[in-house]
C-alpha cells in the first residue's frame, strides 16, 4: 500500500477527515511528529503534501506508513493542509491518531483503496 495520489475528489474527503479528526479527535501536524506517531504505531491516517521542498524532508513517511499498514494520501498544497489541520501556516505532513467524528470518512476511504 503505497501512498495515494489523491484526486480533487478524494483530496476534499481527506481535507473532511482531517477537520473533522482536528475538532472531535486527535491530530499531528508536521513531518516529526507525524514520524513519531506512526513509529508509536498510532496512526490511523497520513496526509503528505506534494509541494514540499527539498521533497526529502517527507519522502520516508509513505515507507514508514506502508511498514506500519497506515493509509497515505498525498494532496497538492501543503498551504490547503495547514488549513484543513486548522494552522496559518502551511504544514509538510498531518497524522490522524484518534479518529472521533471521522471515523467514517476514514473507513470509506479505507474501503475504497484497501481492496
Amino acid at each position: 500500500m503505497a501512498k495515494i495520489q489523491a484526486t480533487k475528489e478524494i483530496a476534499e474527503q481527506v481535507f473532511e477527515a482531517v477537520e473533522l479528526a482536528r475538532g472531535s479527535g486527535q491530530i499531528r501536524k508536521g513531518t516529526n511528529e507525524v514520524t513519531k506517531a506512526l513509529e508509536k504505531g498510532i496512526t490511523k491516517l497520513v496526509v503528505i503534501a506534494k509541494d514540499v521542498t527539498p521533497p526529502e524532508i517527507t519522502m520516508h513517511l509513505p515507507l514508514l506508513s506502508e511498514e506500519k499498514k497506515v493509509l497515505c494520501f498525498e494532496v497538492l498544497s501543503k498551504e490547503e493542509l495547514g488549513t484543513a489541520a486548522g494552522l496559518v501556516v502551511p504544514t509538510a505532513a498531518v497524522a490522524i491518531t484518534q479518529e472521533g467524528e471521522a471515523k467514517k470518512v476514514i473507513k470509506a476511504l479505507a474501503d475504497q483503496f484497501l481492496k
